[in-house]
């Protein structure tokens, strides 16, 4: 693998390649099952679902929500892959004041389906109409990230933009109605005790989000630094920052001042605030066998920034909650890198993690490598952090391995082993290091 990243580094890709392809075993792991394929035709379905489809338009042509609901219900159950279904479905739903099972419909469809650009319209603007500005805003910013080459992609961006921008004008009108309310109850000063930060206020927190994601990740990055044990190694720093930012310029978003930080922690586990700021482990560079496996691990991170996910987590509850509870380390309250993204966060994280590791010109299993390193190690010894407390991790090794092949991602190309395993040497010594002499 060593001699492979030499070669590469000469410009000698197709040397470089036939050794990659000597030293790394094929996929071995069988594909997830494989979905039918979207249509939107109805002369496409079996005939049952073209039964099922005529006896619903005919429901609804003689406004019968009796006769409808039925054929409609039959029809998502027994053949997703119809679109329309699903979308009749929602619109039926939300005409009967039953707005969250309408939701509901929308989310399983384009869990099912999340590249279908109709189901992702029609969800954003169910959100968008039953309030739910934020959650719509990234909905729609999430699809045109994981899409990046539809021609549509403007559109959502659009969208995102004015969702966000309504959100934020509702949350000032809330503030400027509540504001004085709070401080005279009192509620603007409670504090939490065991929190890595203190005390933030109910005001000052929102007056916080309304700045929006870059300000919540300052903020808290600000703080965290400031209580976290750093590594300083200007070397390592440097690594890791090389690395991220090599990763963050095809992320899709450059509204962010993204920032690495390195923790003085030997454990693996890395975790990201909203706005780009990026805190890695120097666990984790000792656990990764190579720069594209480091690279895998900061892209998944980093993909949760760029989608929005933390800010969504600290902005979809009570908007007087402390932001600051969610920092994972020293036994603090919760840890917002791996307790509270849900299993399609984390799925969509994989995803364009392993879309920016490809596109950055790493290997595009360096995600995937680092899952079925730490799974091995797990089995003999007690579990790494990172992992285990993601879930289903061999579903997620399955779906990158799938997402690889029918991409045509490149496995085959720079590992950079050898410099890595410099910087692991480097960490170690690090690491070893008395108190006294850090």
């Amino acid at each position: 693998m060593i001699e492979a990243d030499r070669l590469y580094l000469q410009g000698q890709y197709e040397q470089a390649e036939f050794l990659y392809r000597k030293a790394k075993e094929p996929f071995v792991a069988e594909a997830v099952q494989e979905r039918p394929a979207a249509i939107s035709d109805p002369t496409q379905l079996p005939p049952a679902g073209q039964v099922y489809w005529r006896e619903a338009e005919a429901g609804r042509a003689a406004e019968l929500y009796t006769r409808l609901m039925v054929p409609l219900e039959l029809l998502v159950a027994e053949y997703p892959q119809f679109i329309p279904g699903h979308l009749l479905y929602a619109e039926v739903l939300a005409e009967q004041d039953k707005p969250e099972e309408s939701l509901a419909v929308l989310e399983r469809a384009t869990t099912l389906y999340p590249n279908e650009p109709e189901l992702i319209r029609a969800r954003v603007d169910s959100l968008a109409a039953n309030e739910h500005w934020l959650e719509a805003s990234i909905a729609a910013r999430q699809f045109a990230l994981l899409n990046p080459d539809r021609p549509d992609r403007a559109e959502f961006e659009t969208l995102a933009d004015q969702h966000l921008e309504e959100f934020q004008d509702r949350t000032r009108s809330r503030l400027r109605g509540n504001a004085i309310a709070n401080f005279v109850t009192g509620a603007a000063s409670f504090v939490l005790t065991g929190n890595l930060f203190g005390p933030l206020s109910a005001v000052e927190t929102t007056i916080l989000m309304l700045r929006g994601e870059s300000a919540v990740g300052e903020s808290i990055a600000n703080q965290a630094t400031r209580q976290l044990e750093l590594v300083e190694d200007e070397a390592v720093v440097a690594y890791v920052n090389e690395l991220g930012q090599r990763l963050a310029e095809v992320s899709g978003r450059d509204d962010f001042e993204y920032e690495f930080y390195v923790v003085e922690d030997e454990t693996l586990n890395a975790f990201a605030l909203p706005g780009g700021k990026i805190f890695v482990n120097a666990g984790a560079i000792l656990e990764a066998n190579s720069e594209a496996e480091l690279a895998g691990l900061l892209a998944h991170e980093l993909s949760h920034a760029v989608l929005s996910h933390g800010f969504q987590l600290v902005t979809s509850g009570n908007l007087t909650a402390n932001l600051l509870q969610f920092i994972p380390y020293g036994g603090y309250a919760a840890n917002l890198a791996v307790l509270s993204y849900s299993r399609d966060m984390e799925r969509q994280a994989d995803a364009l993690g392993t879309r920016i590791l490809a596109t950055s010109g790493y290997a595009a299993d360096g995600l995937r490598n680092l899952m079925i390193t730490l799974e091995e190690a797990e089995e003999e010894s007690l579990p790494f952090a990172w992992l285990s407390t993601h879930p289903d991790t061999d579903e997620r090794i399955e779906n990158i391995e799938t997402q690889i092949e029918l991409n045509g991602y490149n496995r085959y190309t720079y590992e950079g082993v050898e410099r890595h395993q410099a910087m692991q040497r480097r960490v170690e010594q690090l690491l070893l290091e008395p108190d006294e002499a850090k």
